[in-house]
């Protein structure tokens, strides 16, 4: 090897500063193979062939001017030009010779990595893109990865194919829009241990919420086999988060997770000789029932992913001085049983939003609708369907289309820049089509199933990914809305305003928002949404049919148990809305089903009684130490235990429902009690409804029991007024600003002040209108709780009348 050249650089001798020698992969390989190792983060071992081998091999095989004929005067938006100048470009690449001394570096490195692993040592072989990972541009999925590479010649024709990578259509375009010259983007490559994921699982991660922003998180994404059906959007992916301030205190528990439905699995495949290297050494095949049916990694494994997502973001952060959240790539040894990193770069879409601002979409009326997925980003696109099942189609794609395909591929991208939306089959959050969508600012949804089968080649659509973490496609163009807000220039009101919120999926989208919490996390969505399930046919399943208890057990089947089942689904959905706030309050209220709705629940109807007005019947405090519906109500507090004694979100404040009388109350309390939930252990408060005229009237008995009152403005007016809320032909009579109904609320906030309690509102009456939230501010309300939609008009309105008070005491 001549001493001169600079071709080979192992991970014990790169750091982050030298990208410009061996490119964004190499250089952040090597900075946590040197820095990171020691702190229990396990990186296989591997080298960089640099930048200059890259140069060499152009330079010595007079490739250069060759190059600059086809691409000096490129239009890549003229997709035929494009195709044929990157085909050309890559086979001039391609067909160039080595070095000799290059070629002698490589094999002689690769021997000597053999000599650590042994000599059945597979590789991983990757391109480096020296402007990769840059503030600017990730880089992401633009050139080549070779894996399970066994073999000198298969190592050499590996490092020739991503050298050529350098010049796919894809990178190109992407150096085009990212105002990147083709000839000053050099390309190093990994050449690194191989992780045996193939015979585990693999996956993304990323230290923040990848489509919110939200910095409290974890969020992991995995599969069977090799990782890159994940990048590539050909499966859905298990999801898991990890909420980062609790975990850092010593909880360790998964916040939330999703299973995935994970149809395929990459294995590696006997080598072939054909051309095609990229299918010559792995291979992609069926996944049993069994596989689908459960989660491929396990919470121990999360929490072990968390920790090292955490490590080098906070390493990140300090070697940059600045916050940094990472994109990172992992990988699970089938034969060690080891979790290794294998690739971490700044996430550089999120992180790059001002916080400051506010920006929130919104759908003006909704059509029907045809389609769900999982939602990337936060916004809201319209246009006509463009089915697309190849390249050569993207020559008719016009500019304002829905890009609709099974999947997509890097090589789309020119087109992806131009469409209003969208809209894949298969995928998950952290799949090519959701990475590059989020990049470019278009809403996308994947992993939808049926997208070419149910879209129609020139209908108009509305694609929503507004509406919490599912996406959803309308038909027709529909009006929305988009508001932004500039909240650096927004004071906070004395008076605390906090919002409602049931979907857990809209949680960390709203926590920008100028809230002081969450003031009604209601329960009944998550029951509704993710459990599906009576919680009494989980507990007594004797009871049920045998149709029904089928059903019950498919939608169990990823869990211990039933009771596990629901346990873990309620306590993440709660604990997903109060992560999103902590540790700011978020006020739980435990299930208030009427008995028509729990019917409706699988295998409600084997619990329920018809009752001719539900609104007024078996329902809120009265179940829940009724023989009819105790152990469901045991079920809810073991959830909302867990939520605070095991997942640390002790934030969370319990809130019972239409308590009609004292003594409901205490038998309600002590069933809490019974249950581990007691009030004032751990900082445990427990407020009630304030919401029927007995709370009222009895404020100073209901004291003695709860730690705070909610007015529920809609029940209280309705039993205050006598009117049905329901019923259309009295709705005239049902009115919040009645003064009867003022006098109530009124009696309550002085009640509940006079015995050292606090008193909320979690009605909308204060943004429907602008009168009753100057009326409470001037009785003295702590707090407001309001749908998140009106919560910014609020705050502005509270600030005015609460100055023009101060303004009046004054004078």
């Amino acid at each position: 090897m001549n001493a001169s050249k600079n071709y080979i650089r192992w991970f014990n001798e790169i750091t982050i500063e030298d990208v410009s020698l061996v490119g964004g992969k190499n250089a952040s390989l090597g900075e946590m193979y040197q820095n990171l190792a020691a702190e229990g983060i396990p990186i296989p071992n591997g080298f960089a062939i640099t930048a200059e081998a890259y140069c060499d091999v152009l330079e010595q095989n007079d490739a250069w001017g060759q190059l600059h004929t086809l691409l000096d005067d490129l239009n890549p938006d003229n997709i035929k030009e494009l195709q044929l100048a990157g085909e050309k470009s890559r086979s001039i690449v391609y067909n160039c010779e080595l070095p000799a001394d290059l070629e002698k570096a490589i094999l002689q490195s690769y021997s000597k990595l053999k000599q650590e692993y042994g000599d059945d040592l597979s590789l991983a072989v990757r391109s480096s893109a020296t402007a990769e990972d840059s503030p600017e541009a990730s880089f992401a999925g633009q050139n080549e990865s070779y894996l399970n590479i066994n073999g000198e010649e298969a190592l050499l024709d590996a490092y020739k194919h991503c050298l050529a990578s350098n010049f796919t259509d894809r990178s190109l375009h992407y150096k085009y829009d990212n105002n990147f010259d083709y000839f000053k983007v050099d390309l190093a490559v990994v050449v690194m241990k191989m992780v045996r994921s193939d015979l585990a699982a693999s996956g993304v991660m990323f230290s923040m919420d990848t489509e919110t922003g939200f910095k409290d998180v974890v969020y992991v994404n995995g599969a069977l086999g090799l990782g890159e059906n994940i990048v590539q959007g050909t499966i859905e992916p298990d999801s898991f988060y990890v909420h980062k301030p609790t975990y850092e205190k010593g909880f360790r528990t998964v916040l939330k997770r999703s299973l995935g439905r994970k149809m395929k699995k990459m294995v590696f495949a006997e080598q072939l000789n054909n051309s095609n290297i990229a299918e010559e050494y792995t291979k992609n095949m069926d996944t049993s029932e069994q596989e689908r049916g459960h989660f491929c990694i396990s919470d121990e494994d999360v929490l072990v992913l968390a920790d090292y997502a955490i490590k080098i973001e906070k390493h990140y952060s300090r070697q940059a001085n600045t916050y940094k959240p990472m994109d990172m790539e992992w990988a699970k040894d089938g034969i060690d049983g080891k979790l290794y990193i294998v690739q971490a770069r700044p996430e550089t879409v999120e992180s790059r939003k001002s916080s400051a601002i506010h920006e929130m979409y919104h759908l003006n009326s909704k059509g029907k609708l045809l389609i769900e997925g999982k939602a990337a980003g936060t916004r809201i696109g319209a246009g006509r369907v463009r089915i697309v099942d190849n390249i050569q189609q993207l020559r008719d794609f016009q500019a304002g289309d829905v890009l609709v395909a099974d999947v997509t591929s890097p090589d789309w991208e020119p087109v992806m820049k131009i469409a209003a939306a969208v809209v894949t089959n298969r995928g998950g959050r952290t799949c090519h089509a959701a990475i590059i969508s989020r990049e470019l600012g278009i809403p996308a949804i994947v992993g939808t199933d049926k997208a070419t089968e149910i879209l129609i080649e020139g209908q108009a659509i509305t694609v929503s990914c507004a509406e919490g973490e599912t996406g959803k496609v309308y038909d027709g163009l529909l009006d929305f809305e988009i508001h932004r807000t500039d909240l650096s220039q927004l004071a906070r009101p004395k008076t605390k305003i906090m919002m409602n919120l049931g979907n857990p999926d809209m949680a960390f989208s709203l926590t920008s928002l100028p809230v002081d919490g969450v003031g009604l996390a209601r329960m009944e969505f998550i029951i509704n949404e993710y459990i599906k399930v009576h919680p009494m046919a989980l507990v007594q399943p004797e009871k049920l049919d045998d149709k029904t208890a089928t059903k019950i057990a498919t939608l169990t089947n990823a869990y211990s148990s039933a009771e596990d089942f629901f346990i873990k689904t309620l306590s993440e959905g709660v604990a997903t809305i109060a992560a999103a706030v902590y540790p700011k309050p978020c006020v739980v209220r435990m299930s208030d089903f009427k008995t028509n709705e729990y019917a409706s629940l699988l295998g409600g109807i084997f619990f329920e009684q018809k009752e001719d007005n539900p609104m007024l019947g078996f329902r809120g405090a009265s179940r829940y130490a009724h023989p009819a519906y105790a152990e469901g109500f045991a079920l809810e507090c073991r959830a909302m235990k867990r939520v605070r004694d095991e997942m640390g979100l002790t934030n969370v404040k319990l809130m019972i429902p239409f308590c009609r009388r004292v003594e409901e109350g205490e038998k309600v309390v002590a069933a809490m009690a019974s249950h581990g939930l007691v009030r004032g252990e751990n900082g445990l408060e427990i407020y009630v409804m304030c919401e029927i005229p007995n709370n009222v009237i009895l404020i100073d008995a209901f004291a003695k029991l709860f730690d705070g009152f909610s007015i529920g403005s809609n029940d209280l007016t309705q039993l205050t007024l006598g009117v049905d809320r329901d019923s259309e032909i009295v709705a005239f009579d049902f009115d919040e600003r009645d003064p009867g109904v003022k006098e109530m609320i009124r009696l309550a906030v002085e009640g509940a002040h006079r015995n050292g309690r606090h008193a909320g509102i979690c009605g909308q009456a204060p943004s429907d209108y602008p009168e009753m939230a100057e009326y409470l501010v001037e009785i003295g309300i702590d707090s407001m709780s309001l749908t998140p939609d009106t919560v910014l008009k609020t705050v502005e309105h509270v600030l005015k009348v609460e100055q023009r008070l101060t303004s009046e005491q004054l004078n």
